[in-house]
């Protein structure tokens, strides 16, 4: 499942996608509009600011300043959808926000799949009447608690407990269940464009177009929409659904620093993922963040790479390492290289041993997550063996790089990045839902 979510596809070239683009440091202030009647202004929204900046919102409708802390506790603790539900503050304050073109910011959950293991994906749709994907993924131990048992190493005195692990199951999950630890966990893959830009072979969502990117608000109240359906928090966010975060840097730096600051996810649990966009590595390092970078490197060597993702003809794989290695010193966070295995492509032993030696190369501060790949529609793409897999990260190990394969989760939920939004754009329903607006009770049922 989570393989899926690593993977982007395209709709225009990647030297237009980069076009015409500017990355500003993210404030932390806000000027609040002139208390405008809604009919003379474009809408606001709430979701997104800080406490500072809903404090100063109600002093300027003038309130106490505490009630803009009642504000931030209503929109980020308590998950209120409509500001006429905000009971909490007086009537004629909600009227006056209502009246002056305010909205709280989210948007309906057009359908929902829930997979056997609890995964789930909901199809979220915008104000645009864009239908944008995203995935909840809870980890539970046997016991019924939530444990991380899918993202961590393989020791290597446990070989053999795992190979006749491997061989045993029924599908490949759970191979990295030695040293690992537990802990409450709802891991969420989040979208930051509608559609995507680049052309990985790989993948669904390109299949079904690039639309644009997601402001920073739609990001975050993904995050809230899967803790509604969990009624779980969300403990760790992955950039690492539909589109390309480098491409849409501003809004993705915004929403991560919502998610850190004002919904209290640790910087350490955010992953953000790119497939390399030149000069945005750089970029990302330069503000110090102590999340993870993820980058999708899918081949060792550059013809293999450009053959699976073309964007890489514009971002040379030399010059994409020594950035990833720059981002680790800038940092000290370790990069981790998504590698999606495809059978009889890249996946082979001389595969990982010209991946040990790149990752050497380029020294320290790596660890390679590999991802079997999820079938799709329409793709040639097969996924590897039980054996192919091990036999890979068997040469990955004995050669002193880390590794981890990824658990395949929710396949029978249409678990590839993209595949369910495709899967609407074929129905005659989407065509109807982007001119008009109908019951969700529709959709569920189609």
């Amino acid at each position: 499942m989570a393989m899926g979510l690593l993977q982007s596809g395209c709709s225009v070239p990647f030297a237009r996608a980069l076009r015409s683009r500017t990355f500003t440091t993210i404030s932390s202030t806000v000027t609040v509009p002139s208390l405008k009647k809604a009919s003379q202004m474009e809408t606001r929204l709430l979701l997104g600011m800080s406490e500072e900046q809903l404090q100063q919102l109600a002093v300027d409708f003038g309130q106490k300043s505490f009630r803009g802390k009642q504000l931030y506790h209503l929109l980020y603790k308590r998950k209120v959808k409509e500001i006429q539900e905000f009971n909490q503050l007086p009537l004629e304050f909600r009227n006056d926000l209502q009246e002056a073109g305010w909205r709280v910011g989210r948007s309906p959950i057009h359908k929902a799949v829930t997979a056997a293991d609890g995964t789930t994906k909901l199809l979220i749709k915008l104000e645009d009447n864009r239908l944008v994907e995203t995935v909840g993924i809870p980890v539970k131990d046997n016991d019924g608690s939530f444990k991380l048992d899918s993202m961590c190493f393989i020791s290597g005195n446990s070989l053999w407990s795992w190979i006749k692990h491997m061989l045993s199951a029924l599908t490949i999950k759970n191979l990295c269940g030695f040293n690992h630890y537990s802990a409450t966990m709802v891991i969420h893959f989040c979208a930051n464009q509608v559609g995507c830009p680049l052309r990985c072979l790989f993948c669904a969502t390109g299949k079904g177009g690039f639309s644009r990117n997601l402001k920073s608000h739609e990001i975050v109240e993904q995050v809230l929409a899967i803790e509604d359906v969990f009624k779980q928090r969300v403990t760790n966010v992955v950039f690492m659904g539909m589109g390309e975060p480098m491409l849409n840097m501003k809004e993705v730096l915004e929403a991560h620093r919502c998610l850190n600051k004002d919904i209290l996810i640790g910087q350490r649990m955010i992953t953000i993922s790119t497939v390399g966009v030149p000069n945005t590595i750089k970029k990302l390092a330069s503000y110090k963040l102590q999340s993870t970078l993820a980058l999708s490197l899918h081949a060792p060597n550059q013809s293999l790479r450009e053959k699976i993702v073309p964007s890489a003809k514009s971002y040379p794989l030399n010059a994409i390492m020594k950035d990833c290695r720059d981002y680790f010193l800038e940092t000290r966070r370790r990069v981790s290289f998504e590698y999606t295995l495809l059978a009889g492509v890249n996946d082979s032993v001389k595969h990982a041993i010209e991946l040990a030696e790149l990752l050497h190369e380029w020294g320290r501060g790596h660890h390679v997550n590999l991802i079997p790949f999820n079938p799709i529609d329409g793709s040639e793409y097969k996924r590897p063996s039980k054996i192919s897999v091990f036999a890979f990260v068997s040469a990955l190990e004995s050669r002193k790089v880390t590794a981890s394969v990824r658990q395949t989760r929710g396949l029978d939920a249409s678990a590839a990045c993209g595949q369910l939004r495709n899967e609407f754009q074929k129905s005659p329903l989407l065509s109807a839902s982007i001119n008009q607006e109908f019951h969700s009770e529709v959709a569920l049922a189609s």
